[in-house]
């Protein structure tokens, strides 16, 4: 009885879930597994891919360094086609020229108004500016000159003049070109016909339209006639205001 007093006590520690020796093996396992299938899958798209792909790919292996990384087309782009591009430049290129032609032909086109010394006094009311559409010729009211008589669609001589000038310069270019009247807010005087200022402005801008033919601009040319009447104010802080009156004439960039 003694001698098992004497014995020291045993005391047993049991370890729960303790898999350190083998606890990282399954994420090895799924690496190889992740890469053997990225592997699998650049072989296919390889397979897949013209022959130019396919000789890029192989002439890269066989000397990585004759490729310089970073710069020029990657192996996804080679065979792409690149017209797109192309295309894009070449409108943007043409575009600019346009824009260059165009200016010139406004600023002959305010040349030969000043020759003319009865339009002299209105040439402030003749604005030339470009939009996404194209270069836009204005002819603007002041209170010193209206080009439509008072509530109708009858431009006075000046104004009639001036948009025939227009014509004629316009008629030795092959662009579309599109005429939009455009009124200021001050309802037009009910007749009971239900004419408004659409009607009027839609008028207007046939009026010019008509105009720029007798200048010598082809029909087939223009390729729109609008009325805005007071929706695209040109002062939107002064619905009234007699800048909003005008008749504008938009020569169209090439498609």
């Amino acid at each position: 009885m003694n001698s098992e007093q004497n014995q020291p006590p045993i005391i047993k520690k049991i370890k729960k879930g303790d898999h350190g020796h083998h606890g990282g093996a399954w994420k090895v396992a799924y690496a190889d597994f992740v890469t053997a299938m990225m592997a699998l899958f650049i072989v296919l798209w390889i397979l897949s891919s013209s022959e130019e792909v396919q000789k890029a790919v192989a002439d890269y292996f066989k000397d990585p360094s004759a490729f310089n990384l970073g710069q020029g087309k990657s192996l996804i782009d080679i065979g792409k086609p690149s017209n797109v591009s192309e295309e894009l430049a070449q409108a943007i290129k043409q575009k600019e020229l346009e824009k260059e032609n165009f200016t010139r032909m406004g600023e002959e086109l305010l040349e030969q108004m000043k020759q003319d010394v009865e339009l002299n006094d209105i040439l402030d009311q003749i604005k030339i500016d470009f939009t996404d559409q194209g270069m836009r010729i204005e002819l603007v009211e002041s209170l010193s000159e209206a080009f439509f008589e008072i509530g109708t669609a009858s431009l006075n001589p000046k104004a009639f003049n001036i948009i025939k000038l227009i014509g004629s310069k316009l008629s030795t270019i092959t662009n579309g070109i599109s005429v939009e009247g455009h009124t200021d807010a001050r309802p037009f005087q009910n007749t009971g016909l239900g004419y408004t200022n659409f009607e009027l402005s839609a008028d207007r801008a046939n009026s010019a339209r008509r105009a720029l033919v007798l200048g010598g601009l082809k029909e087939s040319q223009i390729v729109e006639v609008r009325g805005f009447a007071a929706n695209k104010l040109k002062n939107p802080n002064d619905p009234y205001d007699l800048l909003n009156r005008r008749v504008s004439i938009i020569i169209n960039y090439s498609r």
